[in-house]
């Protein structure tokens, strides 16, 4: 692959080609696009990994992703100096840069309510619905889709076709942006055991044109190598996950400041110059300090990774994480605030009460929705008087009479997927009966 394709300044679905803009690159236009969009705005209201928490302190989906784009912007801009040789004479290392930091922006776009355990639940959900023939009549790769449901796969849906310009390009994001969010560019019939890919049925012909238009390198059908900057933006994801988890573990009280310490220090090589001046601070200092310290050594320790594995990445014969080529401290003490997370976080007796709680909020909001497009589906002619109101709150992308079942589940995920945790439970629980007080409007 070749920088000056993998750069490409073109947009999807652009009915013209790009207009020169004095102060906004083609890159900074795609990081605007997504900043001021609703599915953007929404993720301050979404799970990033304790649901509906009370502490402003704990990360959203919305934090998260803004903290992921800063670390994917230095990445980005420092790969780029060290590569400016090898790189389009009209590239900039900023541009490298933006193009990371915008594609950092959107990477969890398409996240469900209730993050993770969301897709777990939407994904058991048509399983079920699967035994109980409401998937009947789609191909198979359909029925994977829906019973494989896919963060990654939701957003590059959000960015492509939803938001804006809908189901004309989307958001018509640079080729360049869209390559470096693709984390998994094929679709759900390469996806691995973990259920991971980049692109449903329906925005199959998107992957093509974004692939084709980079040069990416085909593997086999509907299944390409990863742009070289979806790493960078994997590393960013992977440091904020492994530091700032370890925060929310401290403010949630769950983990201790003596551990989350030691494992920054040893990540970091030991304490920043002026550590010593925060003997009397907060603990929430005190790991702030440490925690901008670790990850200092990190982003360094993935950009000189990155450009010492540039010839594999561009021949895509890399098939690692950076973090783990990452010299042994770094890469160690990643590893390490993983399972420690894993260990002591995400198996916390709260959070997993709220996850089931998820399952059952997402359940009834399924079988309320997808129930009404499978009676359309199957009696266009009379729907029900509930079948109709509940289609109706959808709006102006409710499904129409005569489509495919398979394109009106979509759509009912479209709506349910983009809720907030928050959204979602007063709907469900208004669904099922539990109005509460009602007044006159």
């Amino acid at each position: 692959m070749e920088w000056q394709r993998l750069l490409s300044s073109g947009r999807l679905g652009a009915v013209r080609g790009p207009r020169e803009e004095r102060g906004r690159s083609p890159f900074h236009k795609d990081h605007d696009r997504i900043i001021f969009s609703g599915s953007f705005r929404r993720l301050g209201r979404k799970t990033q990994v304790h649901p509906l928490a009370n502490n402003d302190h704990v990360h959203t989906r919305l934090t998260h992703s803004l903290e992921v784009a800063c670390v994917g912007r230095s990445l980005g801009m420092l790969a780029g100096e060290l590569l400016r040789p090898a790189l389009p004479d009209w590239a900039t290392p900023a541009d490298l840069g933006v193009i990371v930091q915008a594609a950092c922006l959107a990477h969890d776009i398409g996240n469900p309510p209730f993050g993770h355990a969301g897709e777990y639940a939407i994904r058991d959900w048509f399983r079920q619905a699967g035994q109980a023939g409401l998937l009947e009549g789609l191909s198979e790769a359909e029925q994977l889709d829906l019973q494989t449901f896919e963060g990654n796969a939701q957003g590059f849906r959000v960015v492509t076709q939803i938001e804006y310009n809908q189901f004309d390009g989307g958001m018509r994001l640079t080729h360049a942006t869209l390559g470096a969010m693709l984390k998994y560019p094929w679709t759900v019939e390469h996806a691995s055991n973990k259920g991971k890919f980049s692109a449903f049925q329906t925005e199959k012909q998107q992957l093509r044109e974004v692939a084709d238009n980079l040069g990416l390198i085909q593997l086999e059908d509907w299944r390409w190598v990863r742009h070289p900057l979806v790493y960078l933006v994997e590393a960013a994801d992977d440091i904020c996950y492994a530091l700032l988890d370890l925060e929310d573990g401290l403010e949630m009280e769950i983990l201790q400041f003596a551990e989350v310490a030691e494992l920054l220090e040893s990540i970091g090589g030991g304490t920043p110059s002026d550590y010593q001046r925060l003997t009397g601070a907060s603990r929430r200092r005190k790991v702030a300090a440490l925690r901008g310290h670790a990850m200092e050594k990190m982003v360094t320790a993935v950009v000189q990774a990155f450009v010492q594995h540039q010839p594999d990445l561009l021949a895509g014969r890399f098939d690692q994480d950076l973090i783990d080529v990452c010299p042994t401290p770094v890469a160690q003490g990643v590893r390490q605030a993983k399972i420690l997370a894993r260990d002591r976080i995400f198996r916390h007796q709260r959070k997993a009460k709220l996850e089931i709680g998820a399952y059952t909020t997402l359940g009834t909001l399924l079988q309320t929705f997808c129930e009404a497009c499978n009676a359309l589906h199957r009696d266009p002619s009379a729907p029900s008087f509930k079948h109709q109101r509940v289609l109706a709150l959808i709006g102006e992308n409710m499904p129409e009479k005569n489509w495919p079942l398979y394109q009106s589940y979509r759509r009912a995920l479209d709506f349910i997927g983009g809720m907030t945790d928050n959204y979602a439970v007063d709907v469900a629980q208004e669904m099922s009966g539990r109005i509460g007080n009602l007044r006159d409007s």
